[in-house]
């Protein structure tokens, strides 16, 4: 029998598949579970999963915190039931993961499509789930202020929008849209808006907070200040010289903003 590694102590990241039961049907999740203690739930974004694999090992080395890092349906190659076409679909896909793990306190951060997925996550209000943190998310819309249309962008003029320092993001692949912006349309349509976001965060009810890299060039400064002041009670922090990925432009800053919410 393997010993139970002692409180704190790392064990190995597990890659796991679930099979939940949600409105959608049967969904498939592959989840990297980092185990220790407190639980965060991190959600990625149009880049996928690698976007937020180095955040996820930083935050469990930094907080002894136990950290699942899932694959959103139809990323990466992985399966996707033809009903699972929303955000709040997706959002109770999580939830349903949730209680299937039988977690509680758990603090869901998403980055860009993933700080979408927090909030319809924190508007579920799940008991399971203690608060919100998003980070450079996308989905409201916010007059004088849209988010840019990455749609027909190459991957070398995404990353220029995407990063304060082209210079230190990944050499780019490819001329066109990869396959997993094709899988994030399937759940925000061409938009990638919800006209009534807005409004709704004002249902929120857990504590939520608002990270923001000030130098994004998808969804800038005041975009991120319109999510916040959506939400009744809300922080709102900006981190400087970061673009649109604090988790791998500025991860340092990233994690100690999130540590100094934890202090308050």
């Amino acid at each position: 029998m393997t010993p139970t590694p002692e409180a704190g102590s790392l064990r190995p990241t597990r890659t796991e598949t679930h099979v939940l039961d949600t409105p959608a049907g049967p969904v498939e999740l592959t989840v990297q579970d980092r185990d220790r203690t407190r639980p965060y739930l991190l959600l990625h974004g149009g880049g996928g999963v690698a976007t937020m694999t180095g955040f996820a090992g930083l935050l469990t080395e930094r907080t002894h915190a136990r950290v699942l890092l899932p694959t959103h349906p139809g990323f990466a190659g992985t399966p996707r039931p033809e009903a699972l076409s929303s955000v709040v679909g997706l959002a109770k896909t999580y939830v349903a993961l949730l209680d299937q793990l039988g977690l509680s306190d758990v603090t869901v951060i998403g980055n860009s499509f993933g700080g979408w997925l927090a909030a319809e996550i924190a508007l579920l209000d799940s008991p399971r789930v203690s608060g919100a943190v998003i980070v450079n998310g996308i989905g409201l819309d916010v007059p004088g202020h849209p988010a840019t249309d990455v749609r027909g962008l190459s991957p070398a003029e995404l990353s220029a929008l995407s990063w304060h320092d082209p210079a230190k993001a990944p050499r780019p692949t490819g001329t066109g849209p990869g396959p997993d912006v094709r899988a994030l349309l399937n759940y925000t349509g061409p938009a990638m808006s919800d006209p009534t976001l807005a409004e709704r965060l004002g249902q929120v009810h857990v504590p939520f907070h608002v990270l923001w890299g000030e130098s994004d060039g998808i969804v800038d400064l005041e975009y991120g200040k319109a999510f916040a002041a959506a939400v009744p009670m809300s922080t709102f922090t900006p981190i400087p010289r970061t673009g649109h990925l604090p988790q791998l432009e500025s991860p340092e800053e990233l994690l100690g903003a999130l540590l100094d919410l934890g202090n308050h």
